[in-house]
């Protein structure tokens, strides 16, 4: 079959990286080929596992609005999104000489989402006493697929807050949907990490989250929700799943004031938390945040993820990067701490764009 020539000849290279390294090859498909999807001309170049190119060749006539997408050819085969689903069209905009994409999951034989590889959701209590609070709070626990097929396998613990919003059905606000995200890493061995996921206490969200006191919302009890995850919760999902307590393989995350709280975990308790997932954090609540990471931050072995997005208001991404630039000072000479720093352009504060951020994280942060 010919690819179709329609406009003036233009220069463009495609550059891919996609975490699933199987046998088979990656073709570029789209308007400049009737969509076919798996030409020999439109093959692209493995330059490494998983790291691919493409460079249209020069005497070939390209539209001037270019829509594409990429398979492993077929469209059985197409390239899907962290939740398995197919994305819109990729455009390639008449400046562009050099784009760079990545594919986080594929379609494998038509099937996009392995019902199987989803996690095996356990309600630890519908209303588990929090002596610290005086209050009881909902907790779930999300055990990797093939948790019960590996009797001698322990594994690593990922503290979730806000958790109405992170799976099944959601909330008003919106769904991070981990578990789907859990059964797209879980297809290439990347979901072996038990999550525990706290309900938020509504009205009581604010002060419960927040470490500090502020005169517009009074007193802070995030110190007594912290010591309830650590004496309390932990202690108990350690004697009922087969986990590994170490430091090492315990972290905490949350988003906005949930992102507040994970910080503060890390940073007054790095005895107890080795990994933290950190997005768009509500810094705003209390400049104490950057004292504590000076005075008490202490430099033990830890992986912290930061995220945050440029449309979240003026100051989101400023404080983020102030917070990053402080932990690494303290954390400077010291091999053993490893930060980064995500920034989305784009990036709103909402669950669907943190559940988009969330396998990136997982993965970066225990793998």
């Amino acid at each position: 079959m010919e690819i179709a020539v329609q406009s003036p000849t233009r220069t463009l290279k495609l550059e891919l990286i996609t975490p699933i390294l199987d046998d088979r090859p990656v073709y570029v498909s789209g308007n400049f080929c009737n969509w076919s999807p798996d030409l020999d001309e439109l093959k692209m170049e493995c330059l490494a596992p998983g790291h691919y190119q493409f460079v249209f060749p020069k005497d070939l006539e390209l539209p001037d609005e270019i829509e594409y997408k990429y398979t492993r050819g077929g469209w059985d085969q197409v390239e899907l999104d962290s939740n398995g689903n197919a994305p819109l069209n990729r455009f390639a905009p008449l400046d562009r000489k050099r784009i760079k994409d990545f594919v986080p999951h594929w379609r494998r034989n038509g099937v996009s989402l392995d019902s199987a590889l989803f996690p095996i959701v356990e309600l630890l209590a519908e209303a588990y006493d929090v002596p610290e609070l005086k209050v009881k709070r909902k907790i779930q626990v999300l055990l990797p697929h093939n948790y019960h097929e590996h009797p001698d396998r322990r594994y690593p613990v990922l503290y979730l807050t806000d958790a109405q919003n992170l799976f099944g059905a959601g909330s008003a606000y919106g769904n991070w949907g981990i578990d789907r995200k859990l059964a797209v890493l879980a297809a290439r061995d990347r979901a072996d990490v038990i999550i525990v996921a706290i309900d938020h206490g509504d009205k009581e969200r604010i002060n419960e989250f927040s470490p500090y006191d502020t005169p517009r919302n009074g007193k802070g009890k995030g110190r007594e929700f912290l010591r309830f995850i650590i004496n309390t919760l932990k202690p108990a999902i350690d004697a009922k799943y087969r986990t590994k307590p170490h430091r090492l393989h315990t972290g905490i995350g949350g988003s906005s004031l949930g992102g507040l709280l994970a910080t503060y975990a890390g940073l007054m308790h790095p005895d107890v938390f080795g990994r933290l997932m950190i997005f768009s954090p509500s810094l705003w609540i209390s400049p104490r945040i950057h004292f504590d990471a000076i005075h008490f931050f202490e430099p033990f072995e830890t992986r912290i993820y930061l995220y945050g997005g440029n449309r979240e208001g003026a100051n989101m991404v400023k404080n983020l990067k102030s917070l990053h630039e402080t932990i690494e000072k303290q954390g400077y000479g010291y091999d053993r701490v490893k930060v980064k720093l995500e920034v989305d352009p784009q990036g709103k504060h909402n669950e669907a764009r943190w559940g988009e951020e969330f396998p990136k994280a997982l993965e970066w942060l225990y793998y």
